[in-house]
C-alpha cells in the first residue's frame, strides 16, 4: 500500500498508478469527503449530467410529481380568483 506525506498546506500527491488508474489527469475535479476516520478522494465525471443521466431510473417520477404540485397550485390560485 503506497503512502505519501502531507506538505504544510496540507497537499498530496495521489500516486501515478492510482491517478492512471482512475483516469484523473491534471485538471481533473476531485471530490473530498471525510468518512469516519479517513478521508477518500473521488474523480468527478467531466460531464456530470450525461454521466448521471439516468441515475434515478425506476424510481418515482420527479417530474410527474412538480407537474401534479403545480396543477394542484393553478387550481388553487383559481379558487382564490373566483
Amino acid at each position: 500500500m503506497p503512502t505519501v506525506l502531507t506538505s504544510a498546506k496540507g497537499q498530496v500527491v495521489i500516486p501515478k498508478k492510482e491517478r492512471d488508474r482512475l483516469g484523473i489527469k491534471p485538471g481533473t475535479r476531485v471530490v473530498v469527503t471525510a468518512v469516519d476516520d479517513h478521508i477518500e478522494i473521488r474523480p468527478l465525471p467531466e460531464n456530470p449530467i450525461e454521466h448521471f443521466h439516468g441515475f434515478f431510473k425506476g424510481g418515482p417520477s420527479l417530474t410527474k410529481a412538480l407537474l401534479e404540485e403545480r396543477r394542484k397550485e393553478r387550481m388553487r390560485e383559481e379558487k382564490k380568483c373566483s
